[in-house]
This record gives C-alpha cells, sequence and structure tokens, in this order.
C-alpha cells in the first residue's frame, strides 16, 4: 500500500482487504487445480464440460449466453454460481483446463436452473474448434476492491468536508448526533398505514439522525417495509436519496416496492445502476442502462457510433488500388473521433436521466464513480449491512450526508475467504462494531415479526434478541395442515420437528480434498422425510432443504434427481438461503463423531438463518450426541424437548 494512513482503524482495513484479495485470487487458482486433477464435481464455484445452447444479443447491447451439459438429458450439477454472480467463460480441453493462451469472456450469470445457466457477456465468443467445450468460474472482483481501498483512502485524507465528519462519527472520535424535531421526524402521517408501531418507531428515529443510525430487524420484523417508508417520508421532504446494499436481490427488493409507491412511480423517478442481467428481468426496463438506451436521443448517438465502427473497418479492408498516404490513419483517427463524440453525447444523456432521479438504488460494489460522479444524497440506506465487509459500507459515504445502516447482526456476517482476515477482525461489519459500541443509543429494534408459527420463532427470540419478538396473530398458530388439500397428520399439524440420529450410525463423511462434509444416511432420511410431506399433498415448490455443507447440498441434489416427486424441491447451503422464507424447511445438520466437532455449526448465526427461515413447519435433523455438549445446541435440544418436537430416528420407518 503507498498510502499511509493517518488513521489505524482504516489502515488496518486496508491491509484485511489486500489479504481478502489475495485469498480469493488462490482459491480460483486452486479450484482451476483441482478440476484438471479431475475433481471438478467439488468445485462449488465452477461448471464444467459445458456446451453452448443458445446465443442472443440483448440487455443494452450485451450477448446472452446459454450453456448446458452436452447430453441435453443431463442436469448441472449444484452450483454455489447465483444471478449476479461475476464469471469467467473460457474454452477448455479434455481436462476441462483452460486453453493455452485464452482468457475468456467475462461477464455474469442472468439465470441458473437445473438445465441450464445463462450468462452475460461483451463479445460473442467465438471459437475455432467444431465441436468447443467450456467451462464457467466464478471470477474475482478486483475493481471492487480497487474502488474500496481508493474509498478508505479518500476518508482517511478527508478534511474540512462531510466526509471528514462522517469518518469521525464512524470511528469514535465523535458521538452521533439526533434531533426529534429533525424535518419533523417526531410527527409523521405514515404513507404505509399498515406499519406496526415498532417500524413508525425505527422510521422516526432514523429521519431524526444527524449522522448515522441503525434499524435492526430480525427475521420475518418486515425491515424492508420500515426502510422504503423511511424512503417516501425523506423523498417526500424533498430529499434525494442512495438506497444501496451488498447483494442484487437485497437491492431488487426495496427497487421493486419504491416503483410500487405511487409518489414515485414513472417518469425515471427511481433509478437503478448496475448491469441490466443483474437485475430481476421485471425491473430491467428502470436500470440506467435501459432509461439511456431506450431515450429518444439515443438514436443520434448509436447511428453515430455505428458510422465510427463502419469507417474503423473500412480502414482495416485492402484494396485493389493503393490508398493514399495517411489515408487509412486519417480514418482511424476520424473513428475515434467520432467515438469520442458519442461517448461525450452518451455522458450528457446519462447525466440528465440521473439528474431527475429522486432515488437512486445501487449495490454497494456497482456505486460506479463514472455516473455517480460529486453527486451527494441528503440520505444513503445501507440495508442488509451486517453482511457487507466493513470497507465495503464505507464505498457510498463520499457522496453522504448521512448515513442508516439497516440489517441484523445476528445473522450471517459477510462471507470472507481468507481465515487470517478473519481473525484479525475482517469479518466484523460496521454494523455490528457500531452495535457493539453503543448500541442504545444508535439503534432501534423491530419486534413484530410476519413470518413463522411462534414455536418456529421462540428459540431465535430468546438466544439473540432479548425475548422481544412477538409473532403476528396472521401467523402466530398457522400450519401447514391449514393449506388447501394438505391432510391432516403429525408432520402437518406441528410446526416444529426434531429428529435425532444418536447411536443410529449415521457417520459423516469428509470429502476428498475438501473441507465440506456429507451424510448418505441422513441424506436418505431427509428425502424421505420430502417424500411424505409431499404424499400428505404439501407442494414441491413450498419445501426446502437447507444445510450447512456444500457436500451435503450436491449429495441430496443427486439423490433428488432419481426420483421425479422431488424434483422442484430447492435444496440450498444455508447461505444461499439468507434473507428468504418457504413454507417448510428441513435442516440437514450433517454432523456425527465420537469427537463432538461441530465445525461451521459453531457459528450460531448461521443456525439463527436456518431456525428462522420456516413459515409453517420447521424439521431438524441432527445427532444429539455430537451437537449436544455445546451449550447452544444443548439449549436448543432442551428447547426442543420442552414443546414436545423431539423425535428418535428409531420412530422412523425405513
Amino acid at each position: 500500500m503507498s498510502h499511509e494512513f493517518k488513521h489505524p482503524h482504516l489502515g488496518h482495513l486496508a491491509s484485511l482487504l489486500a489479504l481478502e484479495g489475495k485469498a480469493e485470487q488462490q482459491k480460483l487458482q486452486s479450484d482451476i487445480q483441482r478440476a484438471s486433477l479431475g475433481n471438478d464435481k467439488r468445485v462449488d464455484s465452477a461448471l464444467f464440460d459445458l456446451v453452448i445452447r443458445d446465443e442472443v444479443g440483448g440487455l443494452g447491447g450485451h450477448i446472452l449466453v446459454t450453456l448446458g451439459k452436452r447430453n441435453q438429458q443431463l442436469t448441472l450439477p449444484w452450483t454455489s454460481l447465483r444471478v449476479g454472480s461475476p464469471i469467467l467463460l473460457s474454452e477448455t480441453d479434455t481436462q476441462a483446463t483452460p486453453l493455452e493462451g485464452e482468457s475468456g469472456w467475462r461477464g455474469v450469470v442472468t439465470r441458473v436452473n437445473r438445465e441450464s445457466i445463462q450468462v452475460a457477456i461483451n463479445d460473442w465468443p467465438e471459437s475455432e474448434n467444431d465441436n468447443p467445450r467450456y467451462r464457467l468460474d466464478l471470477s474475482s472482483d478486483a475493481i471492487a476492491r480497487q474502488r474500496q481501498q481508493a474509498m478508505l483512502e479518500d476518508a482517511d485524507k478527508a478534511t474540512n468536508n462531510r466526509l471528514a465528519e462522517l469518518r469521525d462519527v464512524l470511528l469514535g472520535s465523535e458521538p452521533p448526533r439526533f434531533d426529534e424535531q429533525r424535518d419533523g421526524a417526531g410527527d409523521f402521517e405514515a404513507f404505509d398505514q399498515q406499519l406496526d408501531e415498532s417500524q413508525r418507531e425505527a422510521v422516526c428515529f432514523a429521519l431524526s439522525a444527524a449522522d448515522v443510525g441503525i434499524i435492526q430487524g430480525p427475521p420475518g420484523t418486515g425491515k424492508t417495509t420500515a426502510v422504503v417508508e423511511l424512503i417516501r417520508q425523506a423523498v417526500s421532504r424533498g430529499q434525494r436519496v442512495l438506497a444501496c446494499a451488498p447483494s442484487n436481490l437485497a437491492v431488487d427488493n426495496i427497487f421493486e416496492r419504491l416503483l410500487t409507491a405511487p409518489e414515485l412511480s414513472g417518469n425515471g423517478r427511481v433509478v437503478r445502476l448496475g448491469h441490466p442481467a443483474r437485475v430481476t428481468p421485471a425491473l430491467r426496463d428502470n436500470t440506467l442502462e435501459m432509461l439511456v438506451g431506450n431515450h429518444p436521443d439515443m438514436r443520434a448517438i448509436q447511428k453515430l457510433m455505428k458510422e465510427a465502427h463502419a469507417l474503423r473497418r473500412q480502414s482495416g479492408k485492402w484494396t485493389r488500388a493503393k490508398p493514399e498516404r495517411g489515408a487509412r490513419q486519417s480514418m482511424r483517427a476520424e473513428s475515434r473521433t467520432m467515438l469520442s463524440d458519442a461517448r461525450r453525447m452518451e455522458d450528457q444523456l446519462v447525466e440528465r436521466v440521473l439528474d431527475s432521479a429522486q432515488v437512486i438504488c445501487a449495490t454497494l460494489t456497482g456505486l460506479n464513480p463514472r455516473f455517480l460522479g460529486k453527486r451527494t444524497f441528503e440520505l444513503c440506506i445501507i440495508d442488509e449491512a451486517a453482511q457487507s465487509t466493513e470497507p465495503t459500507c464505507w464505498m457510498p459515504l463520499r457522496h453522504s450526508q448521512r448515513v442508516i445502516l439497516a440489517g441484523d447482526q445476528c445473522q450471517l456476517p459477510p462471507t470472507i475467504i481468507s481465515q487470517k482476515a478473519v481473525a484479525e477482525g475482517f469479518s466484523l461489519s460496521l454494523m455490528e462494531r457500531l452495535m457493539q459500541r453503543d448500541r442504545m443509543t444508535i439503534s432501534r429494534r423491530l419486534n413484530i415479526q410476519y413470518r413463522m408459527h411462534q414455536a418456529i420463532m421462540s428459540f431465535s427470540s430468546a438466544e439473540f434478541y432479548d425475548n422481544t419478538l412477538m409473532a403476528d396473530p396472521q401467523v402466530a398458530d398457522h400450519l401447514l395442515s391449514e393449506l388447501p388439500d394438505v391432510e391432516t397428520n403429525e408432520l402437518t399439524s406441528t410446526s416444529v420437528h426434531f429428529i435425532d440420529t444418536a447411536g443410529a450410525g449415521y457417520d459423516e463423511e469428509q470429502e476428498a480434498d475438501s473441507e465440506s462434509r456429507a451424510n448418505p444416511q441422513e441424506a436418505d432420511l431427509v428425502c424421505r422425510k420430502v417424500q411424505q410431506l409431499i404424499d400428505a399433498n404439501v407442494a414441491a415448490p413450498q419445501i426446502a432443504v437447507i444445510s450447512p455443507y456444500s457436500a451435503q447440498v450436491r449429495l441430496l441434489q443427486e439423490q433428488a434427481d432419481s426420483e421425479s416427486t422431488l424434483n422442484n424441491v430447492e435444496f440450498n447451503s444455508i447461505d444461499g438461503f439468507q434473507g428468504r422464507e418457504q413454507e417448510v424447511i428441513i435442516i440437514s445438520l450433517v454432523r456425527s463423531n465420537a469427537d463432538g466437532a461441530i465445525g461451521f455449526l459453531s457459528e450460531t448465526r448461521r443456525m439463527n438463518v436456518a431456525l428462522t427461515r420456516a413459515r409453517r413447519k420447521l424439521i431438524v435433523i441432527g445427532d444429539s450426541a455430537t451437537i449436544g455438549a455445546d451449550p447452544f445446541y444443548g439449549r436448543l435440544l432442551d428447547y426442543f424437548d420442552e414443546i414436545g418436537a423431539y423425535h428418535s430416528v428409531w420412530e422412523e420407518t425405513p
């Protein structure tokens, strides 16, 4: 690092950012090496032996490429690649190793299903081979890290400006300020008349924050509802808002709600930054790229670009007549000038679109300085802030007058690859650090949850939220048996079910060349329970199976692929299911060993996420002898026993 930091904490964050970048690169190289040795099934972040099934132009000039297995009867293996994931598409040899000298095509995932995966890239993929094969790899995002590094340096150097003031508050050298009379925060008329008292209080509190404030939203408590109300209140006061989140899904959740708000709908008043391929299809027309591309003034710009490219191609063609001296250079120079003029005109059009927007939505790493420039916003909201590393949350501060963080530090922390960086505190989010420092002053917690049966909710409420959560009456006692056509039996007429596999020999297995683990017998039991639910007329799409271990998810998916009735059941990692919910959740804990080793399960926030995804039915399968020695799981087992949810595997009919 060339910059010498004056503020030690910012310097420490910069060093951890560098460690994480190095670890990302090493992991990508390791995945490539493992794949070349034939271990491709255990590389979650890559897909191999693919062929192109379809190529079409679209999405603002990007190329949509659909890939799948050569044998169309084969499905894709489970992968951690998701919509919005940055990828590298490359042609491979027979060992699935990228061909010598091939750099591939960079892009993003736009669609994933069991049969195929679609990606958006900037150029048509071309090959000289008759039957080319391809691989997809998760790509590192070096540009995002560079932007974070630059932001930390700018914050460190800031003097006599708003960024310097916010920095001092966030670093603790100045206290955050609150004023209940600020902008009428203490007395507002809600746009959403369904807000509960804790949501109203949180919005009032956020409006009163002069520097920074926090809205803590435990599972199912309507955090997004409160955030959208806050944005609408700010806009009604004449303020411009920058709404950010770490993931495209989280941004789109806010973006979609705002587009349906009567006072914000239409005319580009809410604009989404980012690659259109990363945005939910129904929302793409309101992305900056599409708004600019569909603008009437864009036709002249596109015509100029087309003429410039044609001139460039013409300069490269040989003719029978010898061209005049300097003719080619002149044509290329004219082409460059035309392209420069077109880009200048396009930039002016971008400026006009953004100037008319009252709310701009973007991922934290998608805050492109080219578009935002020196724009400032009276309010910046960072949703799901506890899932972001701290440097990422500093990204919007150069554009912000005040900041509201929304999220829940009791759910999953940021995903970090470098264990050294984790050991040195990189997994501690900005939100969690501020909550540890002064939770009572700086935050408000939502306390009415609208998702879960109260028996599903109660353990997490006691363990993580001081017993403050209350189930809304509409969900407090709802059960599977109340859904249309669902039969009433022991599974469907109770809300929580724990199956103890202790003593049954359900031993875990460590995956070769990997730290991940699977439990084949537990997977068999999971599939039997899923089938029992389907036999009781619970719809397969209403069932999700989650596990902390990717090896178990892959094993479950493979078993489900062989059973047609399970095809529409979702199998996913706990991390991949955060922020979502389903009528039925089955958790496969996997760990079963004589040493009482629980690995990933020791991150209790991961289990908090897992336990709070279900609406009407939660089924947990695990070995009490393995997990019970841990205090957290000891209390969980006691809770299952108290509510009559405990069952032994010996009660199950094979």
